[in-house]
């Protein structure tokens, strides 16, 4: 699948998720989702491989920081 392709069908996602809509129609087919998370995931999948293919991936650091408070 395109980018370009992922990128209309994220957009159908959000607007259904938005809307409050658990079913998306896209390319004559439509998409029951049982539960808003299940959509959230869909979405979250969606974005995860548009960044993948843009080759922009999203990575997240983590640490710790402790202080004396002096």
């Amino acid at each position: 699948m395109d980018i370009d392709r992922m990128r209309a069908l994220l957009s159908a996602l959000q607007e259904a998720r938005f809307s409050g809509l658990r079913s998306v129609s896209y390319d004559g087919k439509t998409l029951t989702y049982g539960s808003d998370a299940e959509l959230a995931s869909a979405i979250a999948d969606l974005e995860a491989r548009i960044a993948r293919a843009a080759g922009t991936n999203r990575r997240r650091r983590w640490g710790t920081v402790a202080t004396k408070g002096l």
